[in-house]
């Protein structure tokens, strides 16, 4: 196993990497880059740990996607981050970025912790 040196939101991390594995490594880590920096850059939050959580949750719910449309069943579900809506409105205008927000602080609870 090779071990690869990647920085996500400017924070360096090195990961195990399988033999073969690099480009699809840096791929993915590319997508969290992405998806954590647009969530930052909204404004909205500044604690990397909800940015991940939101991030996070992005990435599996366009993975959740994919899976049902190469199933072959229609999905008729709210746009992933960057994408237009029905409305013509962008998921990172604030008012969405406010929703899955509001909907982190619910999940978290009081506390604020995931487990």
């Amino acid at each position: 196993m090779n071990q690869i040196e990647v920085s996500i939101m400017g924070q360096s991390y090195r990961l195990g990497c399988p033999e073969g594995g690099e480009a699809r490594l840096r791929d993915a880590v590319a997508q969290v880059d992405r998806e954590m920096c647009a969530i930052r850059d909204s404004g909205k939050l500044k604690a990397r740990e909800r940015i991940a959580v939101l991030a996070a949750l992005n990435l599996a719910y366009v993975l959740s996607e994919r899976q049902t449309a190469a199933a072959g069943s229609p999905a008729a579900t709210p746009a992933k981050a960057g994408t237009p809506d029905t409305h013509g409105a962008t998921p990172t205008d604030a008012a969405y970025i406010d929703q899955l927000i509001a909907r982190l602080d619910q999940t978290l609870g009081q506390d604020g912790h995931l487990i």
